[in-house]
């Protein structure tokens, strides 16, 4: 057997409940079983990283277990990024309730509200603005704002420019 190869199963069968939105599967292997939060699958994802982003029990229920919610994966993708891509509001807010750096660059250079730019979530744009560094510029050398124009979303370039002009 490979080295941490109970891990890894603990790990599949995690990330699995979570893929699947099963807060009471997880609750139950982080209670009873005690596998660790941020136990990594066969492909060196955590539960986290894969979880249905639209269930935020488990999110909650992941991170209440010591979930670390800034744990990026290959890509440099972290769950805010995802809650940011997929348009998951109240799954993103616990996200940073639990301590999620939005100001964490992608691979691309993206941070989450790049990403929600980019998918046309307006409200993620409004929650993320006052906390995101929304000057920097992701490998193309855009800001978000810049990426708004671009891609003729007026909405979320209202929200952007309302919030640059906004005194410090």
């Amino acid at each position: 057997m490979q080295p941490g190869g109970a891990e890894v199963r603990a790990g599949d069968r995690l990330t699995s409940a979570a893929a699947r939105g099963d807060p009471e599967e997880v609750r139950r292997l982080l209670r009873q079983e005690l596998l660790r939060p941020d136990a990594r699958n066969r492909f060196g994802k955590t539960a986290l990283q894969v979880m249905m982003f639209g269930n935020v029990f488990v999110a909650q229920e992941l991170l209440k277990h010591g979930a670390n919610p800034n744990l990026q994966d290959a890509s440099g993708t972290a769950p805010a990024h995802d809650a940011a891509r997929t348009g998951f509001l109240d799954t993103l807010k616990v996200l940073v309730e639990y301590g999620a750096d939005v100001n964490v660059p992608d691979a691309s250079g993206s941070l989450p509200i790049h990403v929600a730019t980019r998918e046309g979530h307006a409200e993620v744009v409004r929650f993320l603005a006052p906390l995101s560094r929304l000057r920097h510029q992701d490998s193309d050398g855009r800001t978000p704002l810049e990426l708004a124009r671009q891609l003729g979303l007026s909405p979320i370039q209202g929200i952007l420019e309302q919030h640059l002009s906004a005194p410090a």
